[in-house]
């Protein structure tokens, strides 16, 4: 069964724009001329705090598909791989760093599209009243990073370090799934906590002290990612070529029709309209094709935290890429 649509704000027309829009970006699927039985395809949708399912929902591209779908929703990267392992789900959508280490870590994966996001959607937080008034005040201190080793904070977490001529082990590191670092940080028990949207942007709403965020410091990509198998049967490789097309779309029109998508992110979070405003507002630059440009800087990540044996295993983005779904580059 489908989940239904929470609000259906795109009119027939501009819908039929966005899909043209996504077919330009991402052209034809490889499997496009043979035939498929959508009819025989349930899609699991992986997502993180509910952030791709309440865009979807709002811009109401998932109507009438030719196949089911159903949403498994994860508080953190960590658990949502573990659940990508398993195969319990088809699709997921994650930052950089976790991707390489659930690839790093065995989890069988392909990346097929790439969201180019913000870097202040990460960021690197102390309570309000707190003596730490710089990245450098942070030596001899714990850190909490959420969700777990191998995510898109602690990636921050180094860079910040470095950038303050800090070596990594002046701190300590604690790695905490990000509602519990939460309630800690709220109870006044974390010094500071490295952490992403929607974490991040709700305990800035109230009243934490950003010391540094991830502009210019990391790549600020995330991707969304198929399961081999998955992609392995023509039906679901089909579905899922679809289905990414469709965020597309939806990306799009969030970023065109922001107080809509605030305003279902709210409904969908029971967050603030405010609050939710001021997360959704730098949650992507549009999600395209994965280009060699992705690849390059990615694989710098990679190498850095192989090198700092954060990823047990050397992983060659390239060979993790799967860059045959959508064969068009027009538009990047």
């Amino acid at each position: 069964m489908h989940p239904s649509a929470t609000r259906r704000f795109t009119p027939a027309k501009a819908l039929q724009g966005l899909l043209a829009t996504a077919a330009l970006l991402f052209g034809h699927t490889a499997l496009a001329d043979q035939p498929v039985d959508h009819a025989k395809v349930t899609l699991v949708l992986g997502d993180q705090a509910r952030n791709l399912r309440s865009m979807v929902e709002a811009a109401g591209v998932l109507e009438n598909t030719p196949y089911a779908y159903r949403w498994a929703n994860f508080q953190g990267a960590a658990p949502l791989f573990e659940a990508q392992r398993a195969g319990a789900v088809d699709t997921s959508y994650a930052g950089d760093l976790p991707v390489l280490a659930a690839a790093a870590g065995g989890v069988p994966l392909k990346i097929i599209a790439t969201n180019a996001g913000y870097g202040s959607g990460n960021g690197l937080l102390v309570q309000a009243d707190s003596p730490l008034r710089q990245v450098k005040d942070l030596k001899g201190h714990s850190v909490v990073v959420s969700s777990a080793k191998g995510s898109i904070s602690q990636h921050l977490l180094y860079e910040a370090l470095r950038e303050a001529g800090l070596r990594r082990s002046d701190v300590t590191l604690k790695f905490v799934l990000p509602t519990d670092a939460s309630a800690a940080f709220n109870a006044g028990q974390i010094d500071a906590w490295a952490v992403f949207d929607p974490y991040l942007g709700i305990a800035e709403r109230n009243g934490a002290r950003l010391l540094r965020n991830g502009e210019g410091l990391t790549s600020a990509l995330s991707f969304v990612t198929a399961t081999e198998s998955s992609l392995a049967d023509p039906a679901k490789r089909a579905a899922i070529a679809d289905v990414v097309r469709r965020f597309a779309q939806a990306r799009q029109w969030a970023i065109e029709h922001p107080q809509e998508y605030a305003k279902v992110y709210a409904e969908l979070t029971h967050l603030p309209l405010d609050t939710a405003a001021f997360i959704t507002q730098r949650a992507s630059r549009g999600l395209r094709p994965v280009t060699a440009e992705d690849i390059e800087k990615v694989q710098k990540v990679a190498d850095l935290f192989h090198e700092v044996e954060v990823l047990p295993q050397h992983v060659d983005v390239q060979a993790i890429t799967d860059r045959t779904l959508f064969t068009s580059d027009e538009a990047l």
